[in-house]
C-alpha cells in the first residue's frame, strides 16, 4: 500500500510530464500502426502528394484534437461571443497569453508524429521519390538509370538494392527527425526555464497552489453534488405535490460568469483560483485590476476546466 501510495504521489506531482509522454507514446504506435498497415506507396507521379499528406494530414488532426481536449481553451471561449460579451483590449490580450501555451501543449503530438515518421522513413521515402529536386540531389551520379526508376525504388526491393538511392533516402529521413527532436527537445527546455524564471511565486508557494486547486476540485465536485441534489429534489417534489416554492440560494449566471474568466495572477492580492478571487472581493465586486496571466501558473486554468466538466 505504501508503494502505490508513492507512485500516486509521483504520478500526481508529474502529471503534466507523464500526460505528455502518454500522448506522445500513443502517437508513435498510431504512428507505426499507420506505416504498417494503411501505407501503401503508390509507386507513380502520386508519390510526393500521398507521401506528405500521411506526414502532414494526421499531423494536423493530431494538432485540432490537442486543441480540443484542453480545459483552457473551452474555458476562454466559452460564452465570448455572447452580446453581454463585448470584446476589448483586454480580453485580446487575454486570448493571446492563453493561446500561446495552449498551442505549445497542442503541438506536442503532431510534432511526435512527424519525428516518428522521419524515423522510419517510409513517408519520407515514398514523398521523395516523387520529388525532382531530391531526384536530382540522389541521382546525380546515375543520371539515366536512377532518373527513370526512382519513383519505383518504394515499391521494389531488388531495384533499391541496385541503384542504392532508397537508402540514401532512409539517411536523409532519419537525419532531418533527429534533427527535429533536438530542436524541440531544446526550445521546450528553453521555454520550460523561462516560463518559470518569470514565475511570480516561488516554488514551494506553487507546490502550495497545486495542493489546493486539488482540494478546492474536491470539495466543489462534493457541493456541487450536494447543492444539485437538493434543487433536484426540490423541483421535483413541487411538481408532485403543488405550492408555493421556498426561496432557494443558487448561484446566478454573473457569479458563474466571474469565476469563468481565465484566471491572472495579482501582485496585491493573494487569490489561488478564481472562485477565492471571487469570494476575497466582496462576492465579485470589486478587483485590484492589475491582474497579468503567467504562462507558468497555467494549472490554475486547467484545474479550473476539469471542475468544469471539460
Amino acid at each position: 500500500m505504501e508503494k502505490l501510495r508513492t507512485a500516486m504521489d509521483f504520478c500526481i506531482r508529474h502529471q503534466k510530464f507523464l500526460g505528455y509522454s502518454i500522448v506522445s507514446l500513443l502517437t508513435a504506435a498510431s504512428e507505426y500502426i499507420f506505416s504498417s498497415v494503411v501505407f501503401k506507396c503508390p509507386c507513380n507521379s502520386w508519390n510526393t502528394l500521398y507521401g506528405c499528406a500521411f506526414i502532414i494530414a494526421p499531423a494536423f488532426v493530431l494538432f485540432l484534437l490537442g486543441y480540443m481536449t484542453n480545459a483552457r481553451v473551452w474555458l476562454l471561449v466559452t460564452g465570448r461571443c455572447s452580446p453581454k460579451n463585448q470584446c476589448s483590449c483586454d480580453s485580446c490580450g487575454h486570448f493571446h497569453k492563453v493561446l500561446v501555451p495552449v498551442t505549445a501543449s497542442a503541438l506536442v503530438a503532431p510534432f511526435t508524429w512527424i519525428a516518428v515518421a522521419l524515423l522510419s522513413a517510409s513517408f519520407y521515402a515514398c514523398a521523395a521519390s516523387g520529388n525532382s529536386f531530391i531526384r536530382k540531389l540522389v541521382c546525380k551520379d546515375i543520371k539515366e538509370y536512377c532518373n527513370a526508376s526512382l519513383e519505383k525504388i518504394p515499391c521494389d526491393e531488388e531495384l533499391s538494392k541496385k541503384i542504392g538511392a532508397f537508402h540514401s533516402l532512409q539517411a536523409q529521413s532519419q537525419m532531418v527527425g533527429w534533427l527535429l527532436i533536438a530542436i524541440i527537445m531544446t526550445a521546450a527546455l528553453i521555454s520550460t526555464c523561462f516560463s518559470y524564471c518569470c514565475s511570480p511565486v516561488s516554488h514551494f508557494q506553487l507546490k502550495f497552489w497545486k495542493i489546493y486547486l486539488k482540494k478546492e476540485q474536491e470539495v466543489f465536485e462534493i457541493k456541487a453534488k450536494d447543492h444539485a441534489a437538493k434543487l433536484a429534489e426540490r423541483n421535483v417534489h413541487l411538481f408532485f405535490e403543488p405550492a408555493d416554492p421556498a426561496p432557494f440560494c443558487t448561484p446566478s449566471n454573473e457569479d458563474w460568469q466571474k469565476i469563468s474568466f481565465p484566471y491572472g495572477f495579482s501582485t496585491k492580492e493573494q487569490h489561488y483560483s478564481m472562485i477565492h478571487k471571487y469570494v476575497n472581493t466582496n462576492r465579485g465586486k470589486t478587483s485590484s485590476g492589475t491582474d497579468q496571466i503567467h504562462n507558468v501558473l497555467a494549472f490554475v486554468d486547467e484545474a479550473h476546466g476539469i471542475e468544469s466538466g471539460f
